[in-house]
């Protein structure tokens, strides 16, 4: 016996796929969180790809909202990187100052 069709909002949907996308979260982390399953929160991946694809072909100038939160995604990477080369330099300059002293 199957469990009954959930109908979700499109919204939500959406905010799901960002949070993967965007955010780097696991599809097991979200499914856990949002009682979804990580079959669904796949396939509007998959689904959400498709549209961003479609869209790139018919509007060929614009970046899509896929590559959009990629790039995001990356950005939010490499910001976290140099945070923590920043702080290893600042206590590497604080060292350094002390033994000058």
């Amino acid at each position: 016996m199957s469990q009954p069709q959930t109908n979700y909002e499109p919204e939500f949907k959406k905010k799901i796929v960002r949070l993967h996308i965007e955010s780097g979260r696991s599809l097991k982390s979200l499914a856990a969180e949002y009682h979804v399953s990580k079959a669904s929160i796949s396939l509007w991946c998959k689904q959400f790809r498709e549209e961003c694809q479609e869209k790139a072909i018919s509007e060929s100038n614009s970046q899509t909202e896929l590559e959009i939160m990629q790039e995001n995604l990356r950005l939010r990477k490499e910001l976290e990187e140099l945070k923590k080369e920043n702080l290893f330099l600042k206590k590497a300059a604080a060292f350094f100052a002390k033994e000058i002293d």
